[in-house]
């Protein structure tokens, strides 16, 4: 077989039917050039979505959950048996965490651990003239927070260092703030459940993007949560964890929380909606760009059939001058592959082109302060997809109608002539 003769016959076949080339060719480059726009749109969208909660969750939460003893005096009394005891209560327990500080420099250590930020969650009431409004404040390792969990950028108004330069400071989720109708620098007073009350100074606001944690969430810094409690400086409800490696939170979760004896919630267990949330919207994507390359590739298939027929007295003479049936499925393959290979790459430039249009037009809304333009994914794999598949399309769409050509029986041809 010459490769270079069966090139040059390709591409003369290509040049002669011009207008049916551009046609496949423009066929390829819209569904690729789509594809790729579509699932870097798609996929933009849902790291948003899942960030508003991903990005501010740690992959691992210790805590103590208050709940009823197990192990209830009457089994030990009346032993074995089945004992009937009806409304259990707790007696007693903190929602503190024992030994904080060691479990906190163990964490550290741990190879497998990014970073480490205690915290404390205390139940409020905001008092505004007459009424109470219930809230939640999170007291919290401001450095820790910022680097781990980006606080500050959902911080809209107002500086996160504030809340560890100026004592007795909160920065207050801003459905919160709206409902008090409090502005920076004002002076809000705070009731907790034992019923002290303390007056704090609004520093800043906070937005997830997520109503109704914002309308109840606000931030303090631990020390000002730790003075809020009467506790001392090593008192913490929650440590969050964040690992190297997010695949391993469940089995982290699982070893570590028996050892430090605390509950341990991972990450894929406590937001395991959005997880499937995004896997549909990913099948969803995919099954649209990759359909879109279907339908391309039909219409390949369509304009190679015709090509054939329209070429048949062109197929025997390159039989009766000694061309194989394999060098005539080669000239065909040779066209299909050609179109996949312009069209997708043509097709791969505009879909980037046409990713950042998208990601430059304006998007601004209340719910999302930190978002100003649409969100767009530049993966490199959707890219690589994109090629993989205009080739794999094409040369699918080329095969058919190429062995097609290579089976033509030139005597027959020429005798119907």
């Amino acid at each position: 077989m010459k490769f270079q003769l069966i090139f040059d016959i390709a591409k003369a076949l290509l040049i002669a039917r011009w207008k049916q080339t551009l046609v496949a060719a423009v066929g390829v480059t819209f569904s690729i050039t789509m594809f790729v726009a579509l699932l870097g749109f798609m996929n933009g969208l849902n790291n948003l979505l899942d960030g508003l909660i991903l990005n501010r969750s740690p992959h691992v939460r210790f805590f103590n959950e208050i709940k009823p003893n197990p192990d209830q005096p009457i089994e030990g009394f009346y032993g074995e048996g089945m004992n009937i005891i009806r409304s259990i209560k707790p007696s007693g327990g903190l929602l503190k965490i024992h030994n904080g500080g060691a479990i906190l420099e163990n964490l550290k250590n741990d190879p497998r651990v990014l970073g480490v930020a205690p915290k404390i969650s205390l139940q409020v009431f905001y008092n505004v003239g007459n009424i109470d409004i219930t809230g939640v404040i999170n007291g919290i390792d401001v450095q820790a927070e910022r680097s781990l969990f980006a606080f500050e950028d959902y911080v809209t108004e107002g500086n996160a260092e504030d809340l560890e330069n100026i004592s007795n400071s909160i920065i207050l989720g801003k459905g919160a703030a709206d409902r008090m109708l409090a502005n920076i620098g004002d002076v809000i007073q705070a009731t907790t459940a034992s019923g002290d009350r303390f007056r704090l100074r609004v520093v800043g606001y906070y937005q997830s993007g997520l109503q109704d944690l914002d309308n109840v969430q606000s931030y303090a810094s631990i020390s000002t949560a730790q003075k809020m409690l009467g506790e001392p400086s090593n008192y913490m409800t929650d440590i969050q964890v964040k690992l190297n490696d997010f695949d391993q939170s469940p089995a982290f979760a699982r070893e570590m929380g028996p050892i430090f004896g605390t509950q341990a919630e991972d990450i894929q267990m406590a937001n395991a909606q959005f997880e499937t949330g995004s896997d549909i919207r990913n099948m969803i994507s995919y099954a649209v760009g990759i359909t879109l390359l279907i339908v391309s590739g039909f219409g390949i298939y369509n304009i190679l059939n015709m090509m054939i027929y329209e070429k048949m007295d062109t197929i025997a003479i390159l039989k009766a001058i000694g061309f194989s049936g394999l060098d005539v499925k080669g000239i065909f393959m040779t066209i299909a592959i050609g179109i996949g290979i312009f069209g997708g790459g043509i097709g791969l430039f505009l879909g980037y082109l046409l990713s950042m249009g998208i990601d430059q037009v304006p998007f601004e809304t209340e719910a999302l302060p930190t978002v100003k333009t649409f969100p767009v994914s530049y993966d490199p794999k959707y890219y690589i997809i994109g090629g993989v598949f205009s080739l794999l399309t094409t040369f699918l769409a080329g095969y058919l109608p190429a062995r097609k050509a290579s089976s033509i029986d030139p005597v027959e041809i020429i005798r119907g002539k």
